[in-house]
């Protein structure tokens, strides 16, 4: 009597071949990997990323000062910057009086629809640039999130894709063994036709 293990005969198949087996446990592999192995490596990489993330917003909350700012007078367009996405951000001359220096002014990032006359947030740094506000706790969450999905998915498509490269040699070397094993029975087959 044959033992079955998990619905499968353990006995000898003179029809399974090894490419078969292969195959099978290459399809174990893969359910094990994408199902335990892809939401670990995203767990990883998000805590990972969760750390660096919020070291960084740490370090940029002890840089980075708000100042309360009147603005003095609006430029005609966005200030000139090297990076194409500050251009989009409007900027204005503001002017405010910092403790134990007096009034100060510069231009710097305001709301687009700041006015002259208008109170604004600005922040700097502590070279006394005009910087964006420090990042907070839901942006460190997002880029988490994020970066532990995309880890996710690219571990099981990364499975996935060598899963059907070793389908693909398994297929190619069973057809090999079909053609073999052909060529020794068609003559057999031959003959009992004629």
């Amino acid at each position: 009597m044959r033992t079955r293990w998990l619905g499968r005969s353990r006995g000898r198949n003179p029809l399974r071949r090894r490419s078969d087996v292969v195959e099978a446990w290459t399809a174990l592999a893969v359910a094990v990997l994408v199902c335990v192995g892809a939401p670990l490596m995203g767990a990883v990489t998000a805590r990972w990323a969760h750390g660096e993330a919020r070291t960084t917003a740490e370090e940029q909350r002890a840089d980075r000062h708000r100042v309360r700012a009147e603005v003095v007078e609006r430029p005609a367009g966005p200030g000139p910057s090297s990076r194409t996405d500050e251009q989009r951000v409007p900027r204005a001359t503001v002017r405010w009086t910092e403790p134990g220096e007096g009034r100060r002014t510069a231009v710097a990032r305001v709301p687009a629809n700041a006015r002259p006359g208008d109170t604004v947030h600005v922040w700097f740094d502590s070279r006394g640039r005009n910087v964006p506000p420090p990042v907070d706790n839901a942006s460190v969450w997002q880029h988490s999130i994020g970066m532990g999905t995309f880890a996710a998915g690219v571990s099981a498509a990364g499975v996935l894709l060598v899963h059907r490269v070793v389908r693909e040699a398994a297929m190619r070397r069973r057809l090999t063994e079909w053609e073999r094993a052909w060529a020794r029975t068609e003559p057999e087959w031959a003959r009992r036709g004629a």
